[in-house]
């Protein structure tokens, strides 16, 4: 039996697009990329915010429970990295991070043909298969 692998769309914003969708503040054209969000009961998610929400709880609720603790802190406290994750946004489709390959498809899609008109950089399509995604570091 084949395996049905989930899928994953992220964007990576211009830094006034990321500023203003962080913000929740107008942008020019961020009209057209709301429409294509409500139109599949979606939201966007800054990997830095989801990012800051891991370190929070695991220090709240016990670090040993929470096994990318370190890494995770240490990625956001590095200034490239911290730069470059607050303008990567993912996709979640009806409050889910990974869905269905066409509906993956057709936000790409989407996403692709507004990127020039609404400040998106780049549009990114990941499945859940572990042979094609990085691993969690190893534990020290």
């Amino acid at each position: 039996m084949a395996e049905t692998w989930q899928f994953q769309v992220r964007i990576t914003a211009v830094p006034e697009l990321a500023d203003a969708l962080r913000a929740g503040s107008p942008y020019e054209g961020r009209d057209l990329l709301e429409a294509v969000l409500c139109e599949y009961d979606a939201s966007l998610k800054c990997q830095f915010d989801a990012f800051a929400g891991y370190v929070e709880e695991a220090e709240r609720e016990g670090r040993e429970r929470y096994p990318l603790y370190q890494w995770t802190k240490d990625t956001i406290g590095n200034p490239e990295k911290k730069a470059k994750s607050l303008k990567s946004f993912t996709v979640y489709v009806r409050d889910e991070e990974v869905y269905d390959s066409e509906t993956a498809d057709s936000l790409y899609a989407r996403f692709s043909a507004l990127a020039d008109r609404v400040g998106i950089e780049s549009v990114s399509r990941f499945d859940t298969n572990p042979a094609n995604n990085p691993q969690p570091p190893a534990h020290k």
